[in-house]
């Protein structure tokens, strides 16, 4: 299985970015899957998830901000990310759980103040 995430980039306080995450398989193959951040110096932490139900959950920090959705039928997930602040400059990564974890490469996301 490979997760390939895109999106990231530099953009301005109060600004908007979408994270998309491909699968290789079918993301109804999967229990779930979420997106982690990772700031320097920081460890990794989960941001938003999504399981195979639909049921979404969200860190505090992002709540209200972030929206986790996912399209089957491009075997996608994404992560509009609203309200940015330079506090969500991180890079992000996407992950999807089975019987197994799988983590995919991450992307930059930089908020200037």
């Amino acid at each position: 299985v490979q997760l390939q995430a895109s999106g990231g980039g530099l953009v301005q306080a109060g600004g908007s970015l979408r994270l998309s995450c491909a699968a290789s398989d079918s993301v109804s193959n999967f229990n779930g899957m979420a997106w982690y951040r990772q700031a320097p110096g920081k460890q990794r932490e989960s941001v938003a998830r999504i399981t195979r139900s639909g049921t979404t959950n969200y860190s505090d920090s992002v709540k209200g901000r972030f929206t986790i959705s996912r399209d089957n039928a491009k075997s996608t997930v994404y992560l509009q990310m609203n309200s940015l602040k330079p506090e969500d400059t991180a890079v992000y990564y996407c992950y999807a759980w089975g019987s197994r974890g799988y983590w995919g490469q991450g992307t930059q996301v930089t908020v200037s103040s």
